[in-house]
């Protein structure tokens, strides 16, 4: 007969083999957690295909910020939503789900019931099995991959598993174009080269789901990054998203981006104001709105900044960090930005710069923040030793992002253009991948 040590250490081992998001996801910092908190707070769940893949990352985030019943709550809404979507009361698809519960009962303390989920984990594997033993069903691949993409972690693996799970099962419509989104996103952000074929997997995706509005507006997106003028199409696309209160996060969300991409700045600025007016007590809209000001004082103020609007963009951007007090680290940097851009305001950017890099942060947090404190020290203050310093810092954090990537790219053009650079040679020589 086992101990209680030697039971309680083969439960362990059991749970660390389930494929469920305490095992996908070791260490996340909390304010990824905030961050993805409010996130998916916001996304639109009437009729959504991902819904019980968006209940269950919810009570992932709730166990790991201490909100254990919640995230029951939640585990549970997510087996329910599997079932209505899936229109079946059973299936793969519970695997994760099954999992996640086995692993919250054990963090709660109840151990029978955790043996009791992970009894049901090994039913239903023996119901659905998989072609091989090193193999996992379509729909965890599926999972895992949506999972990654949503926390912008492993983004190398998303693309891996979603074609695993598309060529599994071809018929899942939503898989397909989660997966050619984040083919798209990885692209136009910088951190992937463009596949020769993605517009021709944009095109098929499309044409299998019109009706998606965030599928089209990466199309735009894409096709604009590649030098078309896609500008009249962003106009069309702009006046099929309904602006109300049941409106997709991500549609608006989608619209503004296009426009940004196509250099439309004033139009997105307009469009987020009419969502406010229209929608005045929805707190995302006014999130997107202060964002749409932030572009335009920061990335399209080549002629000049009216102070007028610098005034009206630091009170949205302060009313926008008191709607969302957890998670508005960004938005205070945002500020600090816009501070910068006004010749009346330099002192309020330094002052907030200096406290942000006095308080308590996480890793994650600091390099973000050292990343845009470099640019400030350069473009602003033109100190350029103070802004090679922070990009290190930056770089020197072990975590994969593009704030790293981009600080270490600031330092390679800074000593391409200096004769006398050995200080950042051999830091760039002792640099280690995360």
């Amino acid at each position: 007969m086992m101990s209680a040590d030697q039971t309680q250490t083969t439960l362990r081992s059991k749970l660390e083999a389930l494929e469920c998001h305490f095992t996908w996801i070791l260490d996340p910092s909390k304010i990824s957690l905030l961050l993805h908190h409010d996130k998916l707070v916001e996304i639109h769940t009437e009729g959504n295909s991902w819904l019980g893949h968006i209940y269950n990352l919810r009570g992932f985030i709730q166990c790991k910020l201490d909100s254990t019943e919640d995230a029951l709550s939640f585990f549970l809404q997510a087996a329910e939503a599997f079932r209505q979507v899936r229109g079946a009361d059973e299936g793969p698809w519970l695997v994760v789900n099954y999992g996640n519960l086995a692993w919250l009962h054990h963090l709660m303390g109840d151990q029978a019931e955790s043996e009791a989920y992970l009894s049901k984990v090994d039913a239903l594997k023996k119901k659905y099995p998989t072609p091989s033993e090193d193999e996992l069903h379509a729909e965890l691949y599926a999972e895992k991959a949506w999972t990654l993409m949503m926390l912008d972690i492993e983004r190398e693996l998303v693309s891996d598993y979603f074609q695993k799970a598309i060529r599994m099962q071809p018929d899942m419509v939503e898989w397909n174009t989660s997966h050619v989104i984040g083919l798209a996103s990885a692209f136009i952000r910088g951190s992937r080269e463009m596949e020769a074929d993605i517009l021709d997997k944009m095109r098929d995706a499309k044409e299998q789901d019109p009706e998606n509005l965030y599928l089209a507006a990466y199309d735009i997106r894409l096709r604009a990054k590649e030098g078309q003028d896609v500008k009249d199409e962003a106009h069309e696309l702009a006046k099929r998203v309904p602006i109300n209160p049941v409106s997709s996060y991500s549609a608006m969300r989608a619209i503004l981006y296009v426009y940004r991409t196509c250099g439309l700045i004033d139009e997105a600025i307009d469009l987020a104001a009419k969502a406010v007016e229209n929608n005045p007590e929805e707190r995302y809209l006014k999130k997107f709105a202060a964002l749409t000001l932030k572009w335009k004082i920061i990335f399209f103020s080549e002629s000049g900044v009216d102070e007028s609007m610098i005034d009206r963009a630091v009170s949205l951007h302060k009313e926008v960090i008191s709607l969302y007090p957890d998670s508005s680290f960004v938005e205070e940097m945002d500020l600090a930005n816009i501070y910068a851009k006004s010749k009346g305001r330099q002192n309020e950017a330094k002052c907030l710069f200096q406290e942000l890099l006095e308080r308590k942060l996480e890793p994650a947090e600091k390099q973000v923040l050292y990343y845009h404190y470099a640019r400030y020290m350069r473009i602003n203050c033109k100190n350029c030793r103070e802004s090679i310093k922070y990009n290190m810092k930056a770089a020197a954090i072990p975590i994969k992002s593009l704030y790293r990537e981009n600080s270490i790219k600031a330092l390679v053009r800074i000593k391409n253009k200096s004769q006398n650079c050995r200080e950042i040679d051999e830091f760039l020589e002792n640099l280690h991948e995360p």
